[in-house]
């Protein structure tokens, strides 16, 4: 009996980084469960689109909503091979302007940039210890930035919630091993439309980075394919922006 394919669930993925990593590991063989809090007609118009794909709204910021996402991801497909915790937001603060970054703003960053992820990755945990014993660890990629590796970034909170990401990433990996592999992929600027009219940061990676440009949508999910590919690479951040940090 052929064996079925392997599933993944991308979360914030009916457009941007998101869909392009839907795509990409639907390409790669995996059936792909998408998600997004409010853009239901382009979730699935993006199932109907790969074809081996189903959609699911949530809303990250309710844990009653995490929990469910992940029971029905599991029931969409019967298995759970690969989270991917791409769904995030950000707020532009300058970081000079201490008062602006309310105490209301940390939270609201570190509910979905941090509490979320971790909460997914406690529910869909006994699917994935089982994907493991179907012969490939699971497999855990948070999606970071390169604002939680260098003192960079749209705001503090949001800059501090991807270092927190990071650092949970690690924990992860320790906590899990060997049935799941954790790693992060953290990419500095993505040309997206939220990212079109970041003049300052468009001609910051063009001119002074050696790679000369932003990076696609479609370069971060290569990056999040080939962690999802290894079945050794764990606890690693990887850091996908184009090699500014050399400079």
């Amino acid at each position: 009996m052929k064996k079925p394919p392997p599933v993944a669930l991308v979360t914030g993925s009916t457009s941007g980084i998101g869909a392009a990593i839907a795509r990409r590991l639907a390409g790669d063989g995996f059936s792909v469960v998408l998600h997004s809090r409010n853009s239901t007609e382009a979730g699935r118009a993006l199932a109907d689109e790969i074809g081996s794909a189903t959609y699911i709204q949530a809303d990250l910021a309710n844990d009653t909503d995490r929990e469910r996402l992940v029971r029905d991801a599991i029931c969409a497909w019967g298995r759970l091979d690969v989270l991917v915790n791409n769904a995030g937001i950000s707020r532009v603060i300058s970081h000079a302007d201490l008062a602006a970054a309310t105490p209301a703003i940390w939270q609201e960053l570190y509910e979905i940039n941090v509490v979320a992820p971790f909460r997914l990755v406690a529910e869909a945990e006994p699917a994935l210890r089982e994907a493991a014993r179907c012969g490939r660890p699971g497999c855990i990629v948070n999606v970071s930035s390169h604002a939680g590796v260098r003192p960079k970034g749209a705001s503090i909170p949001y800059a501090a919630s991807k270092a927190a990401l990071n650092h949970v990433t690690r924990l992860l990996a320790l906590s899990l091993a060997p049935d799941i592999r954790v790693n992060a992929v953290a990419p500095g600027l993505v040309d997206t439309p939220l990212t079109a009219d970041w003049t300052e940061a468009q001609q910051l990676w063009k001119a002074g980075s050696p790679m000369r440009r932003a990076a696609s949508p479609e370069d971060i999910a290569q990056a999040v394919a080939m962690l999802v590919a290894s079945d050794y690479l764990t606890g690693e951040i990887l850091l996908s922006d184009g090699g500014l940090n050399l400079t």
